[in-house]
This record gives structure tokens, sequence and C-alpha cells, in this order.
């Protein structure tokens, strides 16, 4: 913080008075009480990006009851029949119900490539990771004991991020790693929590939260923090605070409880006997994993990421030639930008989450002369232009799939929200082609290469769709090397 101390003028004998030294006083002592009030408020965010509250998160396990997660029941003891199955719901709710069940909130404990990472995690700690991962998975799953660390997966099956789960947090205690606060009352049903201030059911009580309508009520399950070394492991939350979204007031909830990207209208009701509304809050929790929405067979919510990440992000050729000679080096500029996405593109899991440009240079008989960017062998090519989070042990060596090992931020040249990257390719003309020149750049998504999930799940279980979030074209003249004449280049001595 920058502080600027006042100035002090002397009298005319050149000495200082009373008042003048009186006056620096009392403004020297208010500078230090606001100095020392503004860091005591800004210490518990002053190092969310590298090591968020480090004391908090290793808190010793008798601070947090289903440690290492930081989830919380208000000192309360859960039990399953504290909370209805969400086709309860579905009674008053049915337009809300169908939206989310086919949602990947409610396929967050069934999801496949969760479950092989978590079998494998749990192995490799001797479950010391489970509630870690089982808490934003399954929050009524664990806090009521369904759950247990180490218990064979196979042997439970619990709700995902369901109805109850989010309309009976009344609190966060903190923005990451399930530091939700789960508190059902003891009235069966219990109190459920939202956004409608008048919001009247005749089967529950319900009870306005300010929480349900920010950001904030997402950051407790999408920022991830490794719980024993403190290294950031996902930052959507954080990517999203720092960003130009935050200033404007567009929080989570207006872009992932949408009908489709770019639609704020949705009037009607939420219930059958609610109130007309003029805004609905879609319940489809659209995101991009087209690939689970594809395991899952659920067609339209597939199409829905797939627009989703389509209205993403832009790119276009910058200063590219409009002609060149064959035997000649050509440089061209891509800039991609971050049109769409309210945080870094891409977000979430760092292991699979991958954009990249797959460029190709074709002649006018479709012969490709250049390409960087193809899939082989399951994932991009070596010298892919992409945007990603690297991760590495404590070694500095690359973890692509062990997360617990991650000891370290490798590297992070992800687009920003409203940001862009540019990505230059140099290539040989050769002389022989035949013109003109096709240059096709495609940018692409998937939520894990198909390299990871052969190896999780084993080969054919999984396929993985590749989007194509956004085009470039460019057409590039070639030009006969008798239409050139070389020049000497000039030279000068001082």
């Amino acid at each position: 913080m920058i502080m600027q101390y006042p100035h002090t003028e002397p009298d005319r004998s050149g000495r200082l008075s009373v008042a003048s030294i009186s006056r620096f006083l009392i403004t020297l002592v208010l500078i230090l009480i606001t100095s020392y009030t503004h860091t005591v408020l800004a210490s518990p965010d002053a190092d969310k990006w590298v090591h968020p509250t480090r004391s908090i998160l290793q808190a010793s396990p008798e601070k947090l009851p289903f440690y290492p997660s930081r989830a919380s029941t208000g000192d309360s003891t859960l039990t399953e029949s504290m909370f209805d199955v969400s086709e309860t719901c579905q009674g008053c709710h049915q337009e809300i119900y169908h939206q989310w069940k086919d949602s990947v909130m409610a396929q967050a404990w069934r999801d496949p490539i969760y479950k092989a990472l978590l079998k494998r995690a749990s192995a490799a700690t001797d479950g010391k990771l489970d509630n870690f991962c089982v808490g934003c998975h399954s929050p009524i799953g664990m806090t009521t004991g369904q759950t247990t660390p180490g218990q064979p997966l196979e042997a439970v099956d619990v709700p995902g991020v369901n109805c109850e789960t989010c309309h009976n947090i009344s609190d966060i205690s903190g923005r990451d790693n399930g530091a939700y606060v789960l508190t059902p009352d003891q009235n069966t049903p219990s109190k459920k929590y939202g956004p409608r201030q008048d919001a009247e059911s005749p089967y529950h009580a319900s009870s306005y939260s300010s929480l349900h309508t920010r950001s904030e009520f997402c950051s407790a399950c999408h920022n991830v923090t490794h719980p024993f070394n403190g290294t950031p492991i996902e930052r959507t939350y954080d990517e999203w605070s720092e960003s130009a979204y935050n200033e404007e007031g567009i929080q989570c909830q207006d872009c992932h409880m949408t009908p489709g990207p770019g639609v704020q209208q949705n009037p009607g009701k939420s219930a059958l006997m609610g109130k007309e509304r003029g805004k609905v809050f879609s319940h489809y929790f659209t995101g991009g994993n087209v690939t689970l929405h594809n395991y899952f067979n659920q067609p339209e919510m597939a199409e829905r990421a797939r627009a989703m990440l389509r209205s993403a992000a832009k790119m276009d050729f910058i200063e590219a030639p409009k002609s060149i000679t064959g035997g000649q080096m050509a440089t061209i500029t891509l800039k991609v930008r971050n049109t769409g996405a309210g945080h870094k593109l891409p977000t979430g899991f760092p292991e699979g989450r991958e954009v990249w440009v797959d460029f190709q240079v074709s002649d006018s008989q479709g012969n490709t002369i250049f390409r960087s960017g193809a899939v082989k062998d399951g994932h991009t090519e070596p010298g892919t232009q992409n945007f990603k989070v690297t991760l590495g042990d404590k070694n500095g060596n690359v973890v692509d799939l062990n997360v617990w090992e991650v000891d370290r931020v490798l590297s992070d040249n992800r687009i920003l929200p409203k940001g862009y990257a540019l990505v230059k390719y140099r290539f040989m003309v050769p002389t022989d082609v035949q013109g003109p020149l096709s240059l096709n750049a495609n940018l692409n998504y998937w939520p894990f290469s198909q390299k990871l999930v052969d190896e999780l799940l084993g080969e054919g279980k999984m396929k993985v769709e590749i989007v194509t979030m956004t085009t470039a074209q460019h057409s590039l003249k070639l030009q006969s090397r008798s239409a050139f004449t070389l020049h000497p280049q000039k030279t000068s001595t001082e």
C-alpha cells in the first residue's frame, strides 16, 4: 500500500508551530490506524494465489470435522433422514428437476473419471485424501457418514451435488476445499435457503440467502488447494474474482444458470404453484464437459456444453502476408481471445483441461504442407501451441495424473478473462507447391486427453470428443520468383 504522509509548514521564524506539530501527529496516528486495519482485513486473502491461509488449510483434524475437507455442519451430527431425495423436490419444481438431473452436478458421484482418480488417490494415501475429494462430489454422503475414508467405492451409492446439498448450505467458512456449512434443521423437511426474499412453499420453510446469488457460493468447491502443502490446484473462483466480470457485477450464476450463452431473460415460475418471475435461474449448470454427457447418453446437455464452448473464444489471423514466394519462410500470427469465459481459458481440472490450436497449411490440391496441433497417440503432438496448467512434484517433475503428488505449478499460460494470446508459426513454403495456400486454424478443447482416459478406464471405455471452439482462415497467394527483383541491402557507416 502506498501511503502519503502529511506535510508540515514552518512559521515565519522557521520553527514548526505547536498547531502544526499537533496536526502532524494526529494525521500520522490516523494513517497508522488505517494501515493496520487495512492489513488485518486484507490478510486472509493476501496469499490466496500461492498458499491460501495455510494455518486454516493445514489445521488439526479436531478443528475440521471432516478433515482434510473444510466442510462443517454447525457442530451438528447429520443423518441421512434429514435430507429428501431429489425426486421429492420434483413434485413442485418439475422443470428445475429435469434440468438438474442431466447436469454434471447430478453426475458428480457417478463420474467415472472422478471415481477412478479417487480410487487411485485413496490407495496411494491410505485414504487420507478421501474426504477431501468426496466432500465436493457428495457433500451429503460425507457429512452423514454414508462414506468413510478407505471404504471401497463399489460399496456405496450416494447422491452427487443435488437439490438438498445446495439449498441446505447456510454459509461458507472459506473459499476453497469444500468450505461450505451444511445445516439442515431438525424439522422434516428442513428449511431451504435460496435467492428469493418472498419465496413461500406449502411443503418446507424458506429463507432468503444472498450467498446463493453470489459467486462466493461456488468458491467452496471451485477453488481447490492441496490440503497438505498449500499448492493451488484449481482456481476458478479466484480467476473470476480478479477479472472484469467481478468488477461489472457479473456472477458465476449469470453464465452457468441461464438457458444458454448470452441469454438472460428467462421468465416463468420456479415451482408449479410459485409466483411469476421475470427471471428463473436455470439448473443446467452448463460447462464444457461434452464427453461426460456423451458417456451418460445426454445429447441435449452435450449440445448445450458445445454451445457454451463455442461462445467462449474468438481467433483471427493478424500480420499475415497476402502473398509469398515458394522457397521462402512464412511467419504467421494468430490472436486467440477469451471473449466469453469469466475465468481463465480453460479452467478447472488441470490434469485434463486443454485448449490448443490445430494449424494447417494446404496447397490448391488439398495437400498438407505444414501442420501443428494434431492428436497423436491420444494426446496433442509435441510442439502444439496449447493453453493449460502444468503441475509438478517436489522434484520439479511433471505430474500428469497423480494429483496428490503435486507440490508446485510449473507453468500456466491460460488466457485471462477478456484477455488474449498471440501464437506464431514459421514454416517453409516449398518451391514446387501450387497456390494459393489455404491457412486453417481450429481452436480445440477437450476436458481430458484420450490417453488419460484410457489409462484410467481402459481403452474403448470412454470416447473423448474434441470440440472446435472457433476457427480462422486465410488465403495466401503464391508469386513466381521471377516476379521479384533482388536489391542489394543498403548499409551505412558513421
